[in-house]
C-alpha cells in the first residue's frame, strides 16, 4: 500500500495524550507549556460559582505537533474538544486544521462497558486501518474493535499523568510502518 489514501488513520484525543491533565497540578511535565483556555463551549457550561468564568489550565508540548506530523498517518481529532481542537489546540502544538470526529448525543458507554467513543471511531474509519491514542481505552474496547473492524487497529492507552512520550511515538511509528 502506498500514498495518503491508504495510510492508516490516527485518532487523537486531547485530554490525556496531549494534555496530561492528571499530572500533579503543581508540577508541569517537562517540555510542556501552560495555556489558559476558555472556549465558547466551556464558557456556556454551568459553573460551581455562578457568574465566574475561569479558564481551563491546559498543558501542551509544542514538540508533539511536528512529531505527530512525522508519523505515517492521516491525523483526525477524536476528542470532546471537537472542532475547538483546531482552534485552541492545533496552533499551540504546530498542527494544521484536522478532520474532526463528531460524537453522538447522548454519550453513553456501550454494552459491557465499551467506551462511548469506540463504536463511532470504528464507523468513522469505514474499514481503514487505524490507531487511536486515548487515556480511557481498555481491553474491552480492544476486544470489541477486533470483532467489529475488519482492518487492523491499534488502541493505544496513554497515561494521563504523562501524556504522549517517546515510547508512545515509537509504538505508533512501528505499527504504522507495518500497515503501509
Amino acid at each position: 500500500m502506498t500514498g495518503t489514501a491508504t495510510r492508516p488513520l490516527l485518532f487523537l484525543d486531547v485530554d490525556g495524550p496531549l494534555n496530561p491533565y492528571a499530572a500533579k497540578p503543581t508540577r508541569r511535565p517537562d517540555g510542556y507549556q501552560t495555556h489558559r483556555i476558555l472556549t465558547p463551549s466551556m464558557a456556556g457550561q454551568p459553573l460551581p460559582m455562578p457568574g465566574r468564568r475561569k479558564p481551563l489550565r491546559v498543558w501542551l508540548n509544542p514538540d508533539h505537533g511536528p512529531s505527530l506530523l512525522a508519523l505515517p498517518y492521516d491525523l483526525v481529532w477524536a476528542t470532546t474538544w471537537t472542532d475547538e481542537a483546531n482552534e485552541w489546540i492545533a496552533p499551540r502544538i504546530g498542527l494544521p486544521e484536522l478532520p474532526v470526529v463528531q460524537w453522538p448525543r447522548p454519550r453513553q458507554d456501550g454494552p459491557g462497558g465499551v467506551f462511548w467513543k469506540t463504536a463511532t471511531l470504528v464507523e468513522w474509519a469505514a474499514g481503514r486501518p487505524f490507531a487511536w491514542v486515548d487515556d480511557e481505552v481498555t481491553d474491552l474496547d480492544v476486544a470489541w474493535v477486533s470483532v467489529r473492524h475488519r482492518a487492523p487497529a491499534l488502541l493505544h492507552r496513554v497515561d494521563p499523568r504523562h501524556g504522549l512520550r517517546a515510547d508512545d511515538f515509537t509504538a505508533l511509528a512501528s505499527w504504522a510502518v507495518a500497515m503501509i
